[in-house]
């Protein structure tokens, strides 16, 4: 097995790299403060074809896969998990999963406006009644003479407060379970969609987060993704890949924990020494450093699967499992090997706590991916 970076992969980092320091260092502190989102250094972003990562060049996109999406990820995490996070919806949730499964007539139309940041992009699946549950929306699709009429509610979106259009998933024959779901293209200025409010998030501030409305919604028949009642496997077909790549983010914050609690206990001085003399802090910091290489093999090996079998569910749900666990524990050894300092908000690992314990939330639970492992196992195993 070969763990080095090919050169494309290492292209990749160097330039989010320098983008991430240069562009976002500046403003990360104002993003988790007054809940910012800066969509200018977002377009920027997309000027570099770092938004449009996995979709083909003569699409606006860079053409490069899943490995080189996850890097991005976690290098602008190590700066700012809140804007990695609207990356990743924009980049795999919307525009990759739309990109797969989207007719040609709505590749050309969206993927370039969506590739460069002129559009953003959202997902929207989650329901008031339906997180874990994803597939028991209530959240309808009715076809009428040559338009869909959609009425239902998403909430927990990322990105809808500044959304340009979302893909959608509502149940064209509720009578089929989940059977019966669909996904559809919706754009901010279709009759009957509208923007509830934002919400006023723990971490991840900066990245907005909101309600999606539909009132009789209208949208065009060619806005169907996909053949109508095969939204389920859409959906499906996007939950391995979300988790393996947005597993970037968790590994970008434990990094950033390091360098921060590294360079701290050098300085920091108790009893005559540097803390780092100190054999529990050294055993924190090797704690870290193990649970990034642990991190990085689960995620790449997870990545690897999914570029050749999106079917594919166990490698990716274990990598952002131990991946997202293992960052919110750093964190917190992070905070503590600060002590005091740490929980002040000015030495920045207090967010990142509060930023790194949404990953074992989001992308399905800690619990779903634990049941998704066992049950493959199982079934294996019969």
């Amino acid at each position: 097995m070969n763990f080095d970076l090919s050169e494309e992969h290492q292209m990749v980092r160097d330039i989010v790299r320098r983008f991430a320091m240069e562009e976002l260092s500046p403003v990360a502190a104002r993003m988790d403060e007054e809940d910012y989102f800066p969509i200018d250094i977002f377009r920027k972003l997309g000027e570099l074809g770092m938004l449009g990562i996995t979709v083909p060049t003569e699409y606006g996109g860079s053409g490069l896969d899943y490995i080189s999406q996850m890097i991005c990820l976690e290098e602008i995490s190590r700066i700012s998990p809140a804007f990695a996070l609207s990356v990743g919806a924009h980049s795999n949730l919307c525009l990759d999963n739309l990109f797969r499964n989207g007719s040609r007539e709505q590749r050309e139309l969206y993927a370039p406006k969506l590739s460069s940041g002129e559009w953003v992009g959202c997902l929207a699946l989650t329901e008031p009644e339906s997180g874990s549950d994803a597939l028991s929306m209530r959240t309808t699709a009715e076809l009428r003479d040559k338009h869909y009429s959609l009425n239902g509610s998403k909430t927990f979106i990322t990105n809808a407060p500044v959304a340009d259009m979302a893909l959608v998933y509502a149940k064209t024959e509720p009578s089929l379970g989940h059977r019966g779901i669909s996904a559809f293209i919706v754009e901010g200025s279709n009759p009957g969609f509208r923007k509830g409010r934002k919400f006023d998030k723990m971490g991840m501030r900066g990245s907005p987060t909101g309600e999606l409305f539909f009132d009789s919604c209208n949208v065009p028949s060619s806005a169907l993704v996909g053949k109508k009642n095969e939204g389920a496997g859409i959906v499906m077909s996007g939950l391995s890949v979300e988790r393996a790549v947005l597993a970037g983010i968790s590994l970008g914050i434990q990094e950033q924990c390091l360098d921060l609690a590294v360079d701290y206990s050098r300085q920091r001085k108790q009893f005559g020494l540097p803390i780092s003399k100190f054999e529990l802090i050294q055993e924190k910091i090797a704690n870290m450093y193990v649970g990034i290489e642990a991190s990085r093999l689960l995620i790449y090996k997870s990545l690897q699967v999914l570029q050749k079998d999106k079917s594919k569910n166990r490698e990716a749900a274990a990598a952002i499992m131990f991946a997202a666990e293992t960052s919110t524990k750093t964190a917190l050894d992070a905070i503590q090997i600060m002590g005091g300092y740490g929980y002040m908000k000015e030495f920045r690992v207090e967010k990142l706590m509060r930023d790194a314990k949404l990953l074992e939330i989001g992308a399905g639970t800690t619990e779903i991916r634990k049941m998704i492992i066992a049950r493959e196992l199982l079934e294996d195993s019969a």
